[in-house]
């Protein structure tokens, strides 16, 4: 009877300590949409007051990125199912890819940015618009180091032999934020498109 109150109490435990960490990370996507919004809010009023956007053509690096964090998406997801049916030799090979993809999306970022800058693009100039590109999408690559991380958590718990129960948190978790920050940039770079 008391072993059976204490696993009680144990699992009641855990239900607590996950319910306030996914808030976190739901509240952190909220404020996070809400800074996005608030910046592409500015370009927008600041384009209709000059009269235009950026003014420049995007790298095409920004569409390999794009391709790259589309993938990572899918591999991450493919990481969850395969925890689902309990093949953690293949959800350790998944997030092994989303990882490697995620770094690869950083990289071409900075791709990006060096080319933004050959073509004169720097981030202190006469045109905020220009200036906001950086901005943007450093803040969201920011986001991707964040997710990252969770990625990383996910492996450590893959390979450490941690509760099946505190895996499938820590995957949720992760897909979550990471699906987040997918969408995030296909709006931002979307939105950057659209008003060249």
């Amino acid at each position: 009877m008391v072993h059976t109150l204490k696993e009680q109490d144990l699992s009641a435990g855990t239900g607590f300590d996950g319910k306030p960490k996914k808030f976190l990370i739901w509240l952190f996507i909220v404020s996070s949409t809400i800074m996005f919004g608030g910046w592409t809010s500015y370009y927008i009023v600041f384009a209709a007051s000059k009269g235009k956007g950026h003014g420049l053509v995007l790298p095409d690096v920004f569409i390999y990125s794009t391709v790259v964090l589309l993938l990572s998406s899918l591999f991450l997801f493919l990481a969850s199912k395969a925890l689902k049916k309990d093949n953690i030799s293949a959800q350790k090979l998944f997030l092994w890819i989303t990882l490697v993809l995620g770094l690869a999306f950083g990289y071409l970022q900075f791709d990006a940015w060096s080319a933004l800058f050959h073509t004169g693009a720097v981030l202190v100039n006469n045109n905020a618009a220009i200036s906001m590109i950086y901005i943007v999408s450093g803040f969201h690559l920011l986001h991707i180091f964040a997710g990252l991380c969770f990625i990383l958590s996910n492996l450590f718990g893959a390979y450490t032999g941690l509760s099946l129960e505190k895996r499938k948190f820590r995957m949720e978790i992760a897909s979550i934020f990471w699906h987040f920050i997918d969408i995030l940039w296909i709006y931002l770079y979307v939105f950057l498109l659209l008003n060249s």
